[in-house]
């Protein structure tokens, strides 16, 4: 059975509110839960930009949800710092904790002054940190000198079981590269359900076989359409740009200049906008099957804890899709 999560997104909200927000998740019926990892949000109307590991920690000593967040190590982060943070949660809540590590956005890694690179030397980062995040797991004394320098590193408090690497993309030629080294993929999901599926089969074409597929599934609530519309545009019109620029925008008020391009209608391209409980456990329902063993549900729009009680009451018992690998 695929299993549904609720996001937690810190470029949206304050970390105190989203500490109560998946509370009430767990309590609304949600099964697991991701958190995003942003330095910067992606507008000054989002406003937030909270630290996903301090809050991690309060999150998962008030819930019993297992957690997701997509980290990019190499940058804004190393790798030895990065594999001790996941090693710390796990131990404390063991296998609660899946790492998603993704070759990251300029918006929230070019903060520390280093070279942006183009995305296939990002990948060569990414594995370089992947392999060294993975032998500190193991127990391994680590030195590495090569994109990311290590120098005899040890992690002394680690997990019995280390979390999984899994890896994130949005394309299937990343999520074909993924297959041959992650422990399971993250993708999103918000337009036709054919685009998800040409994602996953790839995946698993490049070498995941059945290992696990995450969704997050942009979406957007609310009683009235015309108020519902305008309130998901304020809070996401600038996540509506497409195409690998997405990666290499520098600040928040960059990608405001480009939203200005875009009006509410183009919410539908990435998004799923319906004031119908039943519409939209029917397009979940849909991804569910495309072969998604945890289904991860962002409402984009600023009425979490309405969307909470509404979609565990009325959305939740109607989501029973098998994953179909």
């Amino acid at each position: 059975m695929t299993r549904i999560g609720y996001h937690c997104s810190h470029e949206q909200f304050g970390p105190r509110e989203l500490l109560d927000l998946v509370i009430q998740a767990e309590r609304a019926g949600f099964d697991c839960a991701s958190a995003s990892d942003h330095f910067h949000p992606w507008s000054a109307r989002q406003g937030q930009s909270g630290f996903v590991w301090s809050w991690l920690g309060a999150a998962m000593e008030r819930t019993q949800l297992p957690f997701r967040t997509v980290s990019a190590p190499g940058y804004r982060y190393h790798p030895a710092i990065l594999a001790q943070a996941g090693a710390t949660l796990s131990t404390m809540y063991p296998d609660r904790l899946w790492m998603a590590l993704g070759t990251g956005q300029r918006l929230n890694e070019a903060i520390t002054g280093m070279p942006w690179p183009q995305k296939q030397e990002r990948q060569a980062m990414l594995m370089e940190c992947v392999e060294v995040m993975r032998a500190l797991w193991a127990g391994e004394t680590v030195t590495h000198l090569g994109r990311i320098t290590v120098q005899d590193a040890t992690l002394f408090t680690r997990p019995e079981r280390a979390p999984l690497a899994i890896g994130a993309a949005t394309t299937a030629d990343t999520a074909r590269w993924l297959g041959t080294w992650a422990d399971g993929m993250i993708t999103l999901a918000g337009g036709p359900v054919d685009q998800l599926r040409s994602v996953i089969d790839a995946f698993r074409e490049g070498g995941g076989g059945d290992k696990p597929v995450l969704a997050q599934a942009k979406l957007a609530w609310g009683p009235d359409e015309a108020v519902l519309r305008q309130d998901a545009f304020s809070q996401w019109g600038t996540n509506l740009i497409a195409g690998q620029v997405v990666w290499e925008i520098p600040q928040p008020s960059h990608f405001e200049e480009i939203a200005a391009l875009l009006s509410p209608a183009d919410l539908d391209k990435t998004v799923r906008v319906s004031t119908d409980l039943h519409q939209h456990a029917e397009w979940l329902n849909q991804y569910a099957r495309a072969g998604v063993d945890e289904l991860i549900l962002h409402n984009i729009a600023s009425n979490q804890a309405a969307f909470l009680e509404a979609f565990g009451a009325h959305v939740l018992p109607q989501l029973a899709g098998p994953a179909t690998h």
